[in-house]
């Protein structure tokens, strides 16, 4: 009698209460367009569109809008390579470099034994984010074979194999993977194998590769409390980590097949990928310290595209997914065949969390919390936290502009620096400023302002990046300027500005 009640209590949110839930989170995170669609037991019992996908239009969005879904990309590259594996072609144990020769890492031993499956599951070693500048927030110059090549220099931080550090070119290496051992490009074979027989038929590997482009979002990015348009933010090199553009009406298809252990179409008479496959897909490999979820956690892990752990007793496997001006998530309760996906135009992550939360309590029994207030609060904090931070150093920098260099001592840092895998970067004197920019990723531009010693603060042009950053000037014995090293300012800049990993030395 007693489990009878207690299914009887988690009969899941209604249509409205998920319309009320989104008009609240769209407020109080300042979201211009959100789409949220819950899949149960293989049917669609909420899908709809909110807001607007673009401040400057002003078009509704929709269940068909298009969303950039960043990271959640990972897992169809996960697919494709589980495809690949089903077919023999490849084996999760098959060494990159027997697929891609030129694959080489800053230590001999990893580049030898580092596997397919180490490109899916954030344990190379490398830092979180290590590299990302190559991608983010411009990169354009930088090509998928810059990116391979340039691999070799970053240093790790821990050993092979023995620790979580979110990574994306690996990401993009798995992509080369794919298409190396098709014989197609990454975006042809997750078009052609995975989307197409789905029916996601308006979704696209990639912005350039949509065939229709009337219903798409812009992004959009919180600058001094105002909701700015901005660009899209990831290059094309980066696909198979970010890449694409999808609606919930797609995703949907895409969820539902999951849940089925890659069965689809009249009576799960069709496959994209093996239950074997599926498996091991949702088979934790990487341990991530457990904790922070605001359930009852036992073990969070990341598997392959997907990270899998415990909530309240149920198995949840998610992902999450963030660009400049986007964040998503898509979260699944097998148990329950349960599908939440929540895609947004807003880089505010609260917001999903929020909605993706409350709709989730409802169906697991979790009754009397506030998910959206306590997300909120938990983000005001942080960023609040940030802020002071933030003003701090500015407020030194402004106290500090009476110490600061003349202009033939200023002059003496002006000169080309170079680091080992993000290349050239031009500090020049102009109008009695140093003036920063970037060769290989020509949106990073800003002021040097004078902070302590032989330390700069430099802040950026384009002020949504939000990403302010720390320069350190290194000298010689002569006492002049031979190097550079940086780190962000604010705790809550992206993690993808991975400033801490570049090492600048003077080259003229």
């Amino acid at each position: 009698m007693l489990f009878s009640s207690i299914n009887l209590l988690a009969q899941g949110i209604t249509s409205n209460d998920i319309d009320n839930l989104v008009q609240k989170t769209m407020q109080a995170f300042n979201v211009p367009g959100i789409a949220v669609a819950v899949v149960k037991d293989d049917k669609i019992v909420h899908m709809k569109g909110y807001g607007v996908s673009s401040i400057v239009t002003r078009e509704k969005t929709d269940e068909n809008t298009l969303f950039a879904i960043a990271s959640n990309s990972k897992a169809f590259t996960a697919a494709a390579l589980a495809i690949l594996v089903d077919e023999g072609k490849i084996s999760w144990e098959t060494r990159v470099t027997e697929i891609i020769p030129e694959f080489k890492l800053y230590d001999p031993y990893v580049t030898n034994e580092f596997t397919i499956k180490d490109l899916l599951t954030h344990r190379s070693g490398l830092g979180l984010g290590a590299g990302d500048l190559m991608l983010w927030p411009d990169g354009s110059y930088f090509t998928l074979k810059d990116i391979i090549y340039n691999m070799r220099y970053l240093k790790p931080v821990s050993s092979f194999r023995t620790k979580y550090d979110y990574d994306n070119l690996l990401y993009i290496v798995a992509g080369e993977v794919v298409a190396r051992a098709s014989g197609m490009s990454w975006e042809e074979f997750v078009e052609s194998r995975i989307m197409t027989p789905l029916g996601m038929d308006r979704s696209a590997a990639c912005y350039k590769r949509l065939k229709d482009k009337s219903n798409v979002i812009d992004a959009h990015v919180p600058v001094q409390g105002t909701i700015q348009r901005v660009p899209m933010s990831f290059t094309n090199v980066g696909n198979a980590a970010g890449g694409i553009f999808t609606s919930v009406s797609d995703l949907s298809k895409w969820v539902m097949m999951q849940l089925n252990g890659g069965k689809y179409g009249k009576d799960l008479s069709k496959s994209i990928f093996s239950q074997k496959a599926n498996r091991e897909m949702w088979s934790p490999q990487t341990i991530i310290p457990a904790g922070g979820s605001g359930y009852k956690t036992n073990f969070s892990a990341y598997a392959l595209g997907w990270r899998v752990n415990d909530i309240n007793g149920y198995k949840q496997v998610s992902h999450t997914g963030g660009l400049s001006g986007v964040v998503t998530q898509v979260t699944m309760i097998p148990e329950l065949k349960l599908g939440i996906i929540v895609l947004t135009n807003q880089q505010a992550s609260g917001a999903f969390v929020a909605i993706t939360n409350t709709i989730k309590d409802s169906y697991i029994g979790v009754y009397g919390r506030d998910r959206l207030k306590e997300t909120l609060e938990a983000t005001v904090s942080n960023l609040s936290e940030a802020h002071k931070i933030v003003s701090k150093v500015w407020a030194k920098v402004a106290n500090s502009s009476k110490f600061a260099p003349g202009e033939v001592m200023l002059r003496s840092y002006a000169g080309k620096y170079k680091d080992s895998w993000f290349g050239n970067i031009n500090v020049t004197l102009e109008n009695g400023a140093l003036r920063f920019s970037s060769e290989m990723s020509p949106l990073l531009k800003g002021t040097l302002y004078y902070y302590i010693d032989d330390t700069f603060v430099v802040k950026w042009d384009e002020r949504s990046f939000d990403a302010d950053a720390f320069i350190k000037f290194s000298k010689d014995f002569e006492g002049n300027p031979n190097g550079f090293v940086m780190k962000a300012i604010s705790p809550e800049t992206d993690f993808s500005y991975d400033f801490q990993d570049l090492d600048f030395v003077r080259v003229n």
